[in-house]
């Protein structure tokens, strides 16, 4: 064999193991099973206080279920609803009422037509900083503002844990 090709060979496989070595841990947050219950409890209590029958969900980093309650009275549909405005914030990082808006504006959005997304207000993502680590979102009061202050309730109840 040429030396050549030998040193060719030698710095190809330097190189290969180098890359590995600089590879890393994410470090992320994510909300502990206190925090989502203590999230979904206060959303559902607060919309239970001015007589409203909701579910709620509460979704983790990766937009997974942490928590999901239909509370008493509550419609059967307010399941999948509140899920899929949660699912809905978590993905795109935003309230899913401002999603609402994106689609009043372009209608034609492809986005819309996403698995698990909805156009509904009543959602709001779980932030660290400008982190978003989950969602709760919010289904079967009269209105999607109403929905979102219930969601935005839970939230309040643990904002200082989220710093």
């Amino acid at each position: 064999m040429p030396a050549s090709f030998i040193r060719l060979a030698a710095g190809a496989l330097a190189c290969a193991l180098a890359w590995p070595a600089s590879a890393q841990l994410l470090n992320e947050k994510n909300p502990s099973a206190a925090m989502a219950m203590t999230i979904a409890e206060t959303a559902l209590e607060t919309c239970t206080k001015q007589g409203y029958h909701v579910s709620v969900h509460v979704l983790g980093r990766n937009g997974e279920v942490l928590v999901a309650v239909r509370g008493d009275g509550a419609p059967p549909h307010t399941m999948e609803n509140s899920q899929r405005k949660a699912y809905t914030s978590r993905t795109f990082r935003i309230p899913s009422g401002e999603f609402v808006q994106r689609v009043k504006d372009n209608p034609t959005t492809g986005a819309v037509h996403l698995s698990g997304i909805i156009a509904a207000q009543g959602a709001l993502p779980i932030k660290v900083g400008d982190e978003v680590i989950g969602a709760v979102g919010v289904s079967g009061a009269p209105g999607g503002e109403k929905d979102e202050a219930c969601s935005k309730a839970g939230i309040d109840k643990v904002a200082d844990q989220l710093k």
